[in-house]
């Protein structure tokens, strides 16, 4: 896939004409409203075999050409680069497809294993109709190996809309959890999401894992108190694994996340001891137990947030860990983006040397933030999905502008009422960019907060990078 940003007075018509694919397959791919009208600094995927790489600092052309498995040269001409030398971070380029010429007498199974790709892979990279006959002559798209990751997301809905989000990207997801069960200060549970059934079962039938996910804290309560009630309290604690392997058992999860928040810093060990206790019931029982992280730079962190959030005990005990690397732009507090790529990058450099790499998912946030502004402090933002973002965009005839440290998109408009807004959001770009720094980590993969917002680059991008597993 390659990434297109619109620049102004361009047409649909013509990007699609620049890289030899129909309108139809960009509109689609990007679920445009109307083709016809395009935000200026909008970013396209289309559907190409070519793929797209942001340099970095210190990165030289021939070290890009090496990862990709082509040339200097290949690069050079695609891109219209006149000095190989003066690349620069934050430049975009196209990175041509590899391609094998089929010989006389060659099948698919030597082809696929000259390149170490699958046959399948073959089959749909290249749309090939029948694999036992190929003609001589005839030029195949190579495709890239990708690395095989796991990913998650939430979901608090239920009924048939859960029942549609979770059908609608489930083909995408290892794990699905439902957001949450509350837990009380005698260790009994409370479902938050009424009826999680619809959601566990489309899961099932989607071969996407149902994890159950328990948490403290409310819309309305931090919670701190509630989970000292339980975890100080060893009877509590008894009683709360209890009841989490009686709903485990009886709805068909599959595993738990255990997401508790703003917990008293007094309480930091006995987090642990019942993160240990958890495990240790849950695993005799056949289920796995995950557990949700603050997004911390160091172990020191002070803060009610941060400071009873082991990572390291976490990552010796739990089989993997959610890093929640996303909220910056909070709703109540002065615009910016949510998930910033350089203060994620900041916690996985603390995190990746107390946690393995391969038990971390990175959190991705799935929606955009609207402020208006000038901002007032304890004003809270409209959230709403990255299509509707560019729906605004469009309708307000802003220009979408990029932070390359941030990796992030915003614009700014003026609403009906004469108010001026301020909006950071989620587009192709800066998904590339957080799948790119999953690469650079090693990690186990991405897990998403929340369903619910319309947002099909990712999805498409996600298929593009990695391959999924799955675990059923």
């Amino acid at each position: 896939m390659i990434i297109h940003v619109v620049e102004r007075g361009e047409a649909l018509w013509q990007i699609a004409s620049r890289y030899g694919v129909s309108v139809t397959q960009i509109s689609e791919l990007n679920e445009l409203p109307d083709p016809n009208r395009l935000a200026v600094g909008q970013a396209l995927v289309v559907p190409t075999s070519d793929v797209t790489h942001t340099v970095k600092a210190g990165e030289a052309l021939w070290m890009i050409a090496r990862r990709y498995g082509t040339s200097v040269e290949e690069i050079t001409r695609l891109n219209q680069i006149e000095n190989p030398a003066l690349i620069y971070p934050g430049m975009v380029l196209q990175i041509p497809a590899n391609s094998h010429t089929i010989q006389p007498g060659e099948t698919l199974w030597q082809i696929s294993q000259r390149y170490g790709v699958t046959i399948p892979a073959l089959v749909e990279a290249n749309q090939i109709q029948n694999p036992n006959v190929l003609y001589p002559g005839r030029v195949l798209t190579i495709p890239r190996r990708k690395p095989v990751i796991e990913t998650n997301a939430f979901t608090y809905h239920s009924d048939e809309t859960a029942v549609q989000l979770v059908s609608n990207v489930a083909e995408h997801l290892t794990y699905i959890a439902t957001f949450a069960y509350v837990i009380q200060e005698d260790g009994s549970l409370q479902n938050y999401m009424k009826d999680d059934t619809d959601a566990i079962q489309t899961g099932l039938a989607e071969n996407a894992l149902p994890m159950m996910s328990i948490t403290n804290f409310t819309a309305t309560e931090a919670g701190e108190n509630i989970a000292h009630a339980v975890l100080a309290s060893p009877e509590n604690r008894a009683r709360l694994l209890t009841n989490i392997l009686s709903v485990l058992r009886n709805k068909g999860y599959q595993g738990l996340n255990i997401d508790f928040e703003n917990v008293l810093p007094q309480d930091r060990e006995l987090y642990n001891e019942f993160l240990q206790e958890s495990v240790d019931a849950l695993h005799r029982a056949g289920f796995f137990v995950s557990t949700s992280l603050a997004p911390k730079i160091s172990g020191e962190q002070k803060g009610l947030l941060y400071e009873a959030h082991d990572y390291p005990a976490h990552g010796r005990i739990a089989d993997f860990i959610v890093l929640m690397t996303y909220e910056w732009g909070y709703r109540l507090g002065p615009p910016r983006a949510v998930s910033p790529l350089n203060e994620i990058k900041r916690v996985l450099d603390y995190a990746v040397t107390v946690i393995p790499r391969d038990k971390i998912l990175m959190g991705f946030q799935l929606y955009a933030r609207d402020w208006i502004i000038p901002h007032v402090q304890g004003r809270e933002a409209e959230t709403y999905s990255p299509q509707e973002a560019i729906a605004r965009a469009t309708k307000y005839g802003a220009t979408i502008q990029y932070d390359p440290v941030a990796a992030s998109p915003f614009f700014y408009y003026t609403d009906e009422q004469g108010r001026q807004h301020e909006v950071w959001f989620e587009d192709a770009r800066s998904a590339q960019a957080k799948f790119d720094l999953i690469k650079d980590y090693n990690l186990r993969g991405v897990s998403y907060w929340v369903l619910g917002f319309a947002y099909p680059q990712n999805w498409v991008l996600l298929e593009d990078n990695f391959t999924i597993k799955k675990l059923m």
